[in-house]
């Protein structure tokens, strides 16, 4: 059967390469209440940890245990930790934040570098802090490095109290 007189447009939709979206999301709503959590003094929780689910920085943990918070960050891992950590002496005690970043050994070079744009969006959120560090070994992971790294930024330290005569 023959169409005469009818003309047939045949268009061809050619599409160019899919488009993938690469920005990463965050859940604010769940992080900005662990970090007032942290925040708070009169909350025993003194840690968080944010990782990624996908595309989507998540808080994975929380808790007080610093042997915990240790446990959080593993080989394969990119993180962001958020720790308070009492400081002072006898004389005078007080709360310090710290931040950290977490890349593990296992981490390829693409992620790696993703996570510094990805940092600005965590620090949207865990924005109060007197230390921040970068992180890529376990041994790392020292209470006693972290307290140092808060002792040099917070200037003046004034000894136990206790004089030498």
């Amino acid at each position: 059967m023959a169409d005469e007189g009818i003309e047939y447009d045949m268009v061809i939709k050619q599409e160019g390469p899919k488009k993938v979206d690469l920005s990463t999301q965050i859940d604010s709503e769940a992080i900005q209440k662990a970090y007032n959590e942290v925040r708070d003094d009169t909350s025993e929780t003194n840690w968080l940890v944010l990782k990624y689910n996908g595309e989507r920085i998540v808080c994975s943990g929380k808790g007080t245990s610093f042997e915990r918070f240790k446990d959080e960050f593993g080989e394969n891992d990119r993180a962001y930790g958020y720790i308070r950590v009492q400081m002072g002496d006898e004389m005078s005690k007080r709360q310090k934040f710290l931040l950290l970043t977490w890349v593990g050994e296992d981490v390829g070079v693409i992620k790696r570098a993703k996570m510094s744009t990805d940092k600005a969006l965590v620090k949207n959120i865990l924005s109060n802090f007197a230390v921040e560090l970068q992180l890529e070994n376990k041994s790392e992971f020292d209470i006693n490095f972290f307290k140092d790294q808060l002792n040099k930024a917070g200037g003046a330290n004034y000894g136990t109290g206790v004089r030498d005569l």
